[in-house]
């Protein structure tokens, strides 16, 4: 038995929703990271969080690109 779909809506309750952006970060973060290994490409991911703040997934060779863009 599956997991059924999530309704895509913005979460009203502010805690719910940093939890959320929490976890989904950390799985977007791993994603990216299988993307790379798999693919043999070179990835640069950044996501903003709602208070502004600035995460990132470079590999190595794009992370002097994201240093000089931020």
């Amino acid at each position: 038995m599956g997991r059924g779909k999530v309704q895509l809506k913005r979460i009203e309750d502010k805690r719910n929703r940093e939890v959320t952006f929490s976890k989904r970060k950390d799985g977007l973060m791993k994603k990216a990271g299988e993307l790379a290994v798999l693919c043999d490409v070179e990835l640069a991911l950044l996501v903003f969080s709602p208070k502004g703040e600035l995460y990132h997934f470079p590999t190595e060779e794009s992370n002097s690109v994201v240093t000089n863009i931020y």
